[in-house]
């Protein structure tokens, strides 16, 4: 039986589709809010139509020094052209992108995954240092 971390892929987001890109400062003012925006397809647009489609994102933060990350959110994405017609009949779909606010006053390492319903599991880090 395989370990959840050998399921999750990672890859550099100019070149897969499927990883989620983390925007988001270098560097924050101890306990001062900032802005986290989260997109899985930025170089190369990932399809979103009711058969292949982002599901969700999951986003982590680790401080440095603490044994667990805390979970900031998981965002559904969850219109993807399906209707009452059938698939991809609608007009309303959902990008696979969300901007949060968040605080902290330790440095430490944000954690994406973001999950494609053929696919699977996609992750993405990046470091928040405190100043």
């Amino acid at each position: 039986m395989a370990k959840i971390s050998e399921l999750v892929q990672s890859a550099d987001w100019k070149a897969e589709k499927h990883v989620p890109v983390i925007e988001a400062p270098e560097t924050v003012g101890k306990g001062q809010a900032f802005q986290v925006s989260v997109s899985v397809g930025k170089e190369i647009p990932h399809p979103n139509t009711t058969e292949h489609h982002i599901a969700w994102v999951s986003v982590y933060f680790h401080p440095e020094g603490e044994k667990f990350p805390h979970h900031i959110g998981r965002f559904d994405f969850a219109a993807h052209g399906a209707s009452a017609q059938g698939p991809n009949t609608s007009t309303v779909y959902s990008d696979p992108a969300v901007t949060f606010t968040m605080r902290t006053e330790k440095s430490g390492t944000l954690y994406v995954v973001s999950f494609c319903n053929i696919h699977g599991l996609w992750e993405a880090k990046k470091e928040v240092m405190v100043g």
